[in-house]
């Protein structure tokens, strides 16, 4: 099986990763999914979304008021064993990090002063 440009294109960015590994077992909520990324925009989430349904990757459903999302591991084809052992390698975690850290846009978080005792 050969993957398509499109499902190529919408595996090369580490926030779509993200995506599909947070609902590569169960299936979550938009809300959930933007709550779980944290530091993009609602906006920014659904756009990613909507890339990863359009290249068949997730399974999207309406719930009421709620659309719920779903990994369809089939569509990522030999690409699926290969991202699996990726999301359990701890090296992998840290350049997840790095990357959506890079990739962060808006005010930074600010840090926390150490009070003295």
């Amino acid at each position: 099986m050969t993957l398509s440009a499109p499902v190529l294109t919408a595996l090369a960015s580490s926030r779509r990763q993200e995506i599909l590994r947070l609902t590569w077992r169960r299936e979550l909520a938009a809300g959930d999914i933007h709550q779980a990324l944290g530091d993009v925009t609602f906006g920014a989430v659904s756009l990613q979304l909507r890339t990863l349904v359009s290249a068949g990757l997730l399974e999207s459903r309406v719930d009421g008021r709620y659309r719920r999302y779903r990994a369809d591991r089939k569509a990522c084809g030999p690409m699926a064993p290969l991202l699996e052992r990726m999301w359990s390698d701890s090296l992998w975690k840290l350049k997840l990090l790095a990357e959506l850290e890079h990739s962060r846009r808006g005010p930074r978080p600010a840090l926390r002063k150490k009070t003295r005792s």
